[in-house]
C-alpha cells in the first residue's frame, strides 16, 4: 500500500513560484506513473502534469504548459511540481496520484492528502 504526503503549497502573489512535492511511503514510488491533480471550487479534478514512471515521458495540460514542470526522482523516492508565473486562476488544492499514465482520476489507485495553493492578484 502506497501512501503520499504533499507538501509545499501556500499563498503566493501572482506571478510567484511555489515547488510542490510529493513523498512517498509504504512502497517505492519508482514503479508508478504520477499526476498532480489540481480541484479548483466548482470544478472537476484535472490532472495538470504527469511522469512515466521513469520519467522518460511527461504531460502538462496546455493553461500550465511553459510555466509547470513536473519531475522525479525515484531515487529519493519524491516527485515534484515546479510552479511558476502563477496565475489566480491556478488557486486549487493539488494532489499527488499514482497509478497508471493517464489523465483521468480513474487511471489513479493511490493519491495524497491534497496540498492548498492560493494566488493573490
Amino acid at each position: 500500500h502506497v501512501q503520499f504526503v504533499e507538501s509545499g503549497g501556500g499563498l503566493v502573489q501572482a506571478v510567484g513560484s511555489l515547488r510542490l512535492s510529493c513523498a512517498a511511503s509504504g512502497r517505492t514510488l519508482s514503479t508508478y506513473p504520477i499526476c498532480w491533480f489540481r480541484l479548483a471550487p466548482g470544478e472537476e479534478r484535472d490532472c495538470v502534469a504527469a511522469i512515466s514512471w521513469s520519467g522518460g515521458s511527461t504531460y502538462h495540460r496546455e493553461s500550465v504548459k511553459g510555466r509547470f514542470t513536473i519531475s522525479r526522482d525515484n531515487a529519493k523516492n519524491l516527485a515534484y511540481l515546479q510552479m511558476n508565473s502563477l496565475k489566480p486562476e491556478d488557486t486549487a488544492v493539488y494532489y499527488c496520484a499514482a497509478g497508471n499514465y493517464g489523465l483521468t482520476v480513474d487511471d489513479y489507485d493511490y493519491w495524497g492528502q491534497g496540498t492548498q495553493v492560493t494566488v493573490s492578484s
